[in-house]
């Protein structure tokens, strides 16, 4: 319970990565902000459970991370209810899966603005408080993708590699503050994402949904098994410690050997 005392915002965790993240948050002692979209009452009852196994503050605001002024709105609101935001993890993600001169404008511009200027503006309207405080972590949800590409998903792409680089300008600026940037970089983890990717990519590579999962999702991941978000989560709460201090712009791959090639 190492994390007693302090608070986290992870954006997109009604489900998923952010979910397991929150959990793991959780678990070792922080109050929690949830945020995400998804049915009122499985959310009411994932918030009962997360607070009730704890033992820790948790609640739920439903800010649309494509919106500056909710993210804003969401910050001011973490802090006045847990007295201060420690720590953050830009989760929220979408994904669409198409060939660039196919590829919707407005589905670009959206996974821009909830993959990347999202984090962005995360960041901006809590940073000031985690310097004053000589303590902060800011952990953003990268992807295999943002240190490699795949064919068909160049919007998600280029926002996850832009993700590295905000990691990297951020954990400079606020390296003398006792505050950390880093970004976690998942290879291919069953998520609600991932599963309504598979037939989107079927389709767009006229295979089988088998051949997606295993010839395309698993092919890069020496390991042949997906990443787990108990893993993921295991590894945040590692960076919010003080043991990782000194671990700050860095892009940590966890991906079963993808990146490795």
């Amino acid at each position: 319970m190492m994390m007693i005392g302090k608070s986290a915002i992870v954006t997109g965790s009604t489900s998923g990565i952010g979910l397991g993240i929150a959990e793991a948050l959780a678990k070792a002692g922080a109050n929690v902000m949830l945020n995400g979209f998804g049915d009122a009452g499985e959310i009411e009852q994932t918030r009962a459970r997360l607070a009730e196994q704890h033992d820790v503050q948790v609640a739920y605001d439903g800010a649309d991370m494509s919106k500056p002024e909710q993210i804003e709105a969401l910050t001011r609101r973490t802090k006045s209810e847990f007295g201060s935001v420690d720590i953050i993890v830009n989760n929220a993600g979408i994904q669409n899966v198409a060939p660039i001169e196919d590829f919707p404008t407005e589905k670009w511009d959206a996974i821009m603005a909830i993959n990347l200027s999202s984090a962005f503006h995360m960041i901006r309207s809590t940073l000031k408080d985690m310097k004053e405080n000589r303590w902060g972590r800011i952990i953003n949800v990268a992807s295999a993708h943002g240190l490699v590409a795949s064919p068909y998903k160049s919007a998600y792409v280029a926002a996850k590699h832009g993700i590295l680089g905000l990691t990297k300008t951020v954990a400079l600026e606020a390296a003398e503050f006792g505050v950390t940037c880093n970004a976690i970089c998942p290879g291919y983890v069953m998520t609600p994402l991932v599963e309504k990717q598979i037939p989107d990519t079927a389709k767009a590579r006229g295979i089988s949904e088998e051949e997606v999962v295993r010839d395309v999702l698993l092919s890069a991941q020496s390991t042949k098994e997906f990443v787990t978000v108990g893993q993921l989560g295991a590894l945040a709460v590692f960076l919010c410690s003080d043991d990782a201090m000194q671990i700050t712009g860095t892009a940590l791959p966890v991906d079963g050997g993808w990146t490795a090639h």
